[in-house]
């Protein structure tokens, strides 16, 4: 109760310098440790709102310009640390080739709430990356080019948000400074349009306009458009609600080693609470490891626990860098299970809509996606379905190659081998798991699917 108080005295006064030694007073009276105060900006940061953004849409279109003008804006106010272009798109090749490849994560504040801001990647070579990051999000700023209107990643990406549960869309429509007012009234209308194609409310929806390139330059009257998109972040979308009372769901995205200290695992955490010296185990890929988090990081700061909803990176000791694979979970041990075969009900995308212009059959294998993962996946239809055209929506049994962690009502993405996402899905049963010897076109369909192959005999028979 005492380490609460003055954990209280030190929020209160933690924006004020002139107060530094009454809440270094506070944490001494308590027995509490001046090494606390490093977690500072960790624990004001805990004490607001914390909600997962990020920017979305086409290449080019001003995604990571306008993270790093967000960063720039509110660090004149201490509310953020401003980061720069080069530092978000700061793998070789991204700079080689001005593009984002990986999801990068940044935070920053406004008054009301804590923001931890994915720049998801736009070229469709990447759109991988974007799945992921996008499956952490409570919401989304799709960057649309005024110069150019939406496009096809803007189109896709608005799809996979929708399908992967990104409920609000806030439009920023950028280089507004290159266009005249009737350009941008008409790119703001098809905006609208778009958005209403895709199950949002085009009307409702809020539209942002502005230079993001001009705000990290510096100019005032720039700046204003990101000041205006803090505040709609903030009054319009919700508070998140986090399920923090679940066994731990922690995908990873990302992992490295650490010298002297072990291997790092970066991702969100889908559900529950996390804290040191947790044991845990690591499932997927076909692989089971047992694992203690040794360490909690939140922005490179280390923290007690880390909660649903939170970006963070975990010190996992007794694991070697060549045993962990992205898209792998760490949950409590004995909790979740890995599985490869399951039931899911299932959409094509119409041509329309990115999607294929030729039916599917049973046998149909292409790279299935879900949470940070993705996977060869083969796909039977239920008989008596012979065919889903594009555009249907149907029941299907669903191998995978390897062993994932998989629950009901997890939602997933089918994408071909173009770069193009086909179908959309959520998993509604799962079933006992199938031999998978080499690959999933040589299996024939009695060994890899049973219950295809029961309601195949038993309608055979009537």
């Amino acid at each position: 109760m005492a380490t609460s108080v003055a954990l209280h005295k030190f929020y209160r006064h933690l924006l004020s310098k002139s107060d530094f030694p009454k809440f270094i007073s506070a944490f001494s009276t308590c027995n509490v440790s001046f090494a606390a105060a490093k977690n500072a900006p960790v624990a004001a940061a805990r004490a607001k709102v914390h909600c997962n953004v990020g920017t979305i849409g086409h290449v080019d279109h001003g995604k990571t310009t306008l993270t790093a003008a967000i960063t720039r804006v509110q660090a004149k106010t201490g509310l953020a640390k401003f980061v720069a272009y080069d530092q978000i798109d700061k793998a070789p090749e991204e700079q080689r080739r001005g593009i984002t490849i990986n999801a990068t994560h940044v935070e920053y504040d406004s008054p009301l709430r804590h923001y931890a801001h994915t720049d998801c990647p736009g070229h469709r070579d990447y759109v991988k990356n974007m799945i992921s990051g996008t499956s952490q999000m409570d919401g989304a700023i799709l960057v649309v080019a005024a110069t150019d209107g939406h496009m096809p990643q803007t189109r896709e990406h608005l799809l996979l948000a929708k399908q992967i549960g990104v409920s609000h869309i806030i439009v920023f429509l950028n280089k507004t400074d290159l266009v005249d007012l009737e350009t941008l009234e008409l790119c703001e209308i098809e905006m609208r349009e778009l958005l209403t194609d895709y199950g949002y409310d085009g009307l409702a929806t809020p539209v942002v306009s502005g230079s993001a390139l001009k705000a990290l330059e510096g100019d005032l009257e720039a700046e204003k458009c990101i000041a205006k998109l803090m505040d709609v972040l903030d009054s319009y979308l919700p508070e998140p609600r986090r399920d923090t009372t679940s066994p731990f769901l922690f995908p990873i995205e990302n992992a490295f080693s650490v010298a002297q200290r072990g291997i790092v695992a970066i991702g969100t955490l889908v559900r529950g609470r996390i804290k040191k010296g947790d044991s845990a185990e690591i499932l997927g890929h076909g692989s089971e490891l047992k694992t203690v988090i040794a360490d909690v990081q939140v922005f490179r700061q280390s923290v007690p626990f880390v909660e649903a909803g939170q970006n963070c990176g975990l010190l996992l000791r007794n694991v070697k860098p060549d045993q962990l694979d992205r898209g792998m979970i760490v949950c409590p041990p004995k909790i979740s299970k890995a599985y490869n075969h399951f039931k899911a009900q299932l959409y094509f995308l119409t041509k329309h809509e990115g999607g294929r212009n030729k039916p599917v059959r049973s046998g149909y294998q292409q790279q299935m996606f879900s949470y940070t993962w993705n996977m060869e996946a083969r796909i039977d239809l239920r008989p008596p379905m012979e065919m889903l055209m594009p555009g249907d929506n149907g029941e299907v049994y669903v191998a995978l190659r390897k062993h994932m962690v998989l629950e009901p009502q997890q939602r997933f993405t089918i994408r071909e081998a173009n770069q193009s996402t086909v179908a959309t899905g959520v998993i509604t049963s799962l079933l006992p798991d199938v031999l998978v010897e080499k690959t999933l076109s040589k299996v024939s369909d009695a060994d890899l699917l049973n219950e295809v192959a029961k309601e195949v005999k038993t309608k055979r028979g009537k």
